[in-house]
């Protein structure tokens, strides 16, 4: 935002003002794709669950409280509190370390490209759900295990079908 809108503010003081921003939306209306709460608990039934994200800390906690979600997650993990983010792998292992798993013994859930990228580098099974507003290209889809067309897809059998 300072490099090409040319904001003059210090970078940590426009991560804040959009961290505060999204906070204040997020308190007004949760941005939850619709079916991934019934997702989440189809899910958690059969495995333990991590969050693996690009949010901040703040964000992601606000999200799991207000969406009721957090119950379900025995971990999460911000790409700030790793040493790369997104499409490196860093943010998968600490969220399958978290976990005590082996990411090969690990699937993951993603919409975005550099998602998709980061989970497969990880060595995890990959399933892509795209986002339809920033589709990933079709190189990010073709590394994926699994692509889907909605989360309501997302079943136990596409997480581990043997």
């Amino acid at each position: 935002m300072r490099d090409v809108v040319g904001l003059t503010e210090e970078p940590e003081e426009i991560s804040a003002e959009v961290v505060r921003r999204l906070e204040d939306r997020y308190r007004r209306e949760l941005p939850l794709i619709a079916g991934a709460g019934q997702a989440v608990e189809r899910i958690a039934e059969r495995w333990p669950l991590a969050l693996a994200s690009s949010s901040n800390r703040e964000l992601i906690d606000l999200v799991l409280e207000s969406s009721g979600l957090g119950r379900y997650f025995e971990a999460n993990v911000s790409s700030e509190e790793v040493a790369r983010g997104k499409p490196a792998p860093d943010v998968f292992l600490e969220a399958a370390r978290r976990l005590g798993a082996e990411p090969s013994r690990c699937a993951a859930v993603e919409d975005s490209e550099n998602g998709i990228l980061a989970a497969k580098a990880a060595g995890m099974r990959t399933i892509a759900i795209p986002n339809p507003q920033y589709p990933p290209h079709d190189d990010a889809l073709a590394a994926a295990d699994a692509v889907l067309a909605t989360i309501h897809d997302l079943a136990p059998a596409v997480v581990n079908p043997s």
